[in-house]
C-alpha cells in the first residue's frame, strides 16, 4: 500500500508540475501584454530648438519641460494636409484639456509665416490654449531641427520638395522624452499620424477621410503621461 500511494503521489507531481509551468506561462504573457498597453517607448530626448512664437515670444525646450506635447511641422498656406493636421491637433487640445499640454507647431515656411501671420493662422485654426505655439525661425535651423526629430521636411534648396513635409507628430513626455506606444508586434511605432484616413485600420491616407486611428491612440497616450 505504500508504494501505491507513492506511485500515486508521484503521478499527482508530474500532472501538477506542467500545469503550473503552463499557468506561470499564460501569467507571464499577461503581464507582458499588459506591459505594452500600459508603457510607453522612450524613442530620444527631444532635441533642443529656440524659436519665435505667433507673440514675438522666444520658446524653447526648456520652456516646455513640465508639459506633456506635441511636436509637428507645417506651414499656413499648406493647401494640403497642414489643414487636416491642424484640425486635428485642435480636436485633440479640446479632448485633453489639461493646463498641463501643449502643442508645438513649426513652420517650414518662415519667409511668409511671421510671427503676425501665425498669429492670425492661430485665430483661424481656433487654437484656445496658451501653450499652443506656432513657431517661425531661420529655414536652415527648422531643416536641420526637422532632421534632430527625424521627421521629413524637404530641402529648402529643392523648389519642388522645399515644402513637402511628414504627416508624423512627436509625443513628448514632461521630462523631455520623445515617447511612444507599441504595435501589435511590440515594436515602437516612433511617431504618430495626424492625417485622416479611409480605412479605421489607418492604412490609405486620405484628406476627406473619415477615420483618424492615431489621433485617438494619441489622446489616449496623452492621458497616460499627465498621470
Amino acid at each position: 500500500m505504500p508504494k501505491n500511494n507513492k506511485t500515486k503521489t508521484g503521478a499527482k507531481r508530474k500532472v501538477i508540475i506542467p500545469i503550473a509551468i503552463f499557468a506561470l506561462l499564460f501569467l507571464g504573457i499577461g503581464v507582458g501584454m499588459g506591459y505594452f498597453k500600459k508603457n510607453l517607448y522612450t524613442v530620444m530626448k527631444v532635441p533642443d530648438f529656440e524659436l519665435t512664437d505667433q507673440n514675438n515670444k522666444k520658446i524653447t525646450n526648456k520652456d516646455m519641460l513640465g508639459k506633456v506635447y506635441l511636436v509637428e511641422f507645417f506651414f499656413s498656406r499648406c493647401p494640403t494636409i497642414c489643414p487636416v493636421m491642424n484640425r486635428n491637433m485642435r480636436f485633440i487640445e479640446d479632448e485633453v484639456n489639461s493646463p498641463e499640454f501643449g502643442i508645438i507647431s513649426i513652420s517650414i515656411d518662415p519667409e511668409n509665416d511671421t510671427p503676425a501671420a501665425l498669429k492670425e493662422h492661430a485665430k483661424s485654426v481656433g487654437a484656445k490654449s496658451p501653450d499652443w505655439h506656432f513657431l517661425t525661425g531661420n529655414r536652415d535651423y527648422i531643416g536641420k531641427l526637422a532632421d534632430q526629430f527625424n521627421i521629413y521636411v524637404g530641402d529648402k534648396e529643392d523648389d519642388s520638395e522645399s515644402l513637402n513635409h511628414s504627416g508624423m507628430i512627436a509625443l513628448v513626455d514632461k521630462e523631455g522624452n520623445i515617447r511612444c506606444r507599441y504595435n501589435k508586434d511590440k515594436m515602437p511605432i516612433l511617431y504618430y499620424s495626424g492625417l485622416n484616413y479611409e480605412d479605421p485600420e489607418g492604412k490609405t491616407p486620405k484628406l476627406t477621410g473619415k477615420y483618424h486611428p492615431d489621433r485617438e491612440i494619441l489622446i489616449e497616450d496623452i492621458k497616460k503621461l499627465l498621470k
